[in-house]
């Protein structure tokens, strides 16, 4: 029953450790072709829709950002 006991062990260790490699590839390869779509659509002469919708909002939060920063050292208006 020891030897059992131990290879069952043994068994869901490397089975548990498998799953997880096997996870972690899987959300890699995903990843990665998110990536690739990305640089190839920031190649492109004419941009998607999604790509200058998002790149507007980017910019409009670093402009609000910025402008909130140099508000902040400004004396207080009266």
């Amino acid at each position: 029953m020891d030897g059992f006991g131990r290879a069952a062990v043994t068994g869901l260790c490397v089975g548990f450790l498998w799953g997880i490699g096997c996870s972690l590839a899987f959300i890699y390869s995903i990843y990665l072709a998110g990536y690739r779509k990305a640089v190839k659509e920031s190649i492109k002469k004419v941009k998607p829709e999604r790509y200058t919708k998002t790149l507007e909002k980017l910019l409009a939060k670093r402009a609000k950002k910025a402008a909130a920063s140099a508000n902040a050292g400004a004396p207080p208006q009266e």
